[in-house]
């Protein structure tokens, strides 16, 4: 685990991140990137910590030409944005009241009280810039080495403090985890109803963020079997579509999706999705997506693939019980353009009209059925189809109707 020294990752090295560690002076790295780079797995968002008050941040930030984003100013929150990408400063805080969805603080100067604020042992790594040397005040790395997702104190105070914890403990558990504390899954059960509380926003994001996690399907059948999805998604009940989606991405070589995802933990019944999706206030994509996965695949792969779209043609397919083959077949293909235009229908002699929309469905359908061939024999279909109509009686009697009114 590198003792007690943070290894020398790449992200240390960061453009602009030296000036800025030396523009603050008293900052140490803090959370994530403590505790990913200690599991030595890729760093993502850059957290920092300091003593110095957030107006004092921004004067000194504004003093070196580095530019300063008040993004949570309130709450002692400075965003840094550097060449390199952007880094929250924070200063060191205390709580003073909460609710369970949003926290009053205090601004402090001692590290262990900013430390004791946060929610789980892992997450309050502090890292010297200089040095790398680790501070650790409450057994982060101890749990860190035994994988153990453990909160700060008392774990009924800490989600009374912020009820989403109760996702983030599971998310931690998915991600990083191996046994659950039994502290904080007894916790995390007796306050599950404690959710309802939050915006369905806040749900939404640690849920997605769950649902893709290393070890989502173990914790997602914790998960129901503790009851904890039924007071904001009592749809959920079993896990048995979730763990057939997650060997079959894994067959398949694609990438666990969260919307492929929960499609699988709730019913398969678009009315069900819209619900859940109107619930969870996802994205309008989201929302058709899931809605669109709660299908069943009908037709060959490709031809699903052209008439829902390549993505919802791969979520109905691995979710579905047909081959592997059928979802590999779309996994990385992308759907032709129609070949042709109905200005090819009235050049052919069929008058502009319903009748040439009627027609360019009828060869779209052939070119679908033939499995999407070249250019010249849509021109062959769209012949046959033409030459089949202007021979019907309707079409003669529609061509007599059109010429009688010019």
């Amino acid at each position: 685990m590198g003792g007690m020294t943070l290894p020398d990752a790449e992200w240390r090295h960061r453009a602009g991140l030296a000036q800025l560690v030396e523009v603050l002076a008293d900052v140490r790295f803090v959370g994530g990137s403590v505790r990913d780079t200690l599991l030595d797995i890729p760093v993502s968002d850059l957290d920092v910590a300091t003593p110095l008050a957030p107006e004092r941040v921004v004067e000194l930030l504004k003093g070196a030409g580095i530019r300063a984003v008040p993004t949570g100013i309130g709450h002692g929150t400075i965003t840094a944005v550097l060449e390199s990408g952007p880094v929250e400063v924070t200063t060191l805080r205390r709580d003073v009241s909460t609710d369970g969805r949003r926290a009053t603080v205090a601004f402090t100067d001692d590290w262990r009280e900013d430390a004791a604020r946060r929610d789980f042992t892992i997450n309050a790594l502090y890292a010297d810039p200089a040095t790398g040397a680790i501070f650790d005040y409450f057994g982060g790395l101890a749990d860190l080495e035994a994988r153990h997702v453990r909160f700060i104190g008392d774990p009924l105070q800490r989600i009374a403090e912020d009820h989403l914890r109760i996702l983030r403990f599971f998310r931690f558990l998915a991600r990083f985890g191996d046994v659950a504390d039994p502290a904080g899954l007894a916790a995390c059960t007796a306050r599950s109803r404690d959710l309802m509380a939050l915006s369905r926003e806040r749900i939404a994001d640690e849920l997605l963020k769950l649902l893709i996690a290393r070890d989502a399907v173990r914790v997602v059948e914790l998960m129901i079997a503790h009851g904890i999805f039924a007071p904001v998604l009592p749809e959920i009940v079993s896990a048995a579509r979730f763990t057939h989606i997650a060997a079959r991405e894994t067959a398949a070589d694609v990438a666990p999706d969260a919307i492929r995802r929960l499609a699988a933990l709730i019913p398969a019944d678009p009315v069900v999705a819209e619900q859940v999706a109107a619930r969870l206030k996802l994205s309008n994509a989201q929302r058709r997506r899931l809605a669109a996965a709660a299908v069943a695949p009908q037709g060959t792969p490709h031809a699903l693939a052209y008439r829902a779209g390549a993505e919802a043609a791969l979520d109905q397919l691995l979710l579905s019980d047909r081959p592997l083959a059928d979802a590999l077949a779309v996994r990385d293909w992308q759907p032709p353009r129609f070949p042709l235009g109905g200005g090819a229908i009235v050049a052919r002699g069929i008058k502009a009209g319903p009748e040439v929309a009627r027609l360019m469905k009828q060869v779209e359908q052939a070119w679908i059925a033939e499995g999407f061939p070249d250019a010249d024999r849509v021109s062959a279909l769209a012949d046959e189809a033409v030459a089949q109509a202007l021979g019907s009686p309707s079409s003669v009697q529609a061509s007599s109707r059109s010429s009688a009114r010019e």
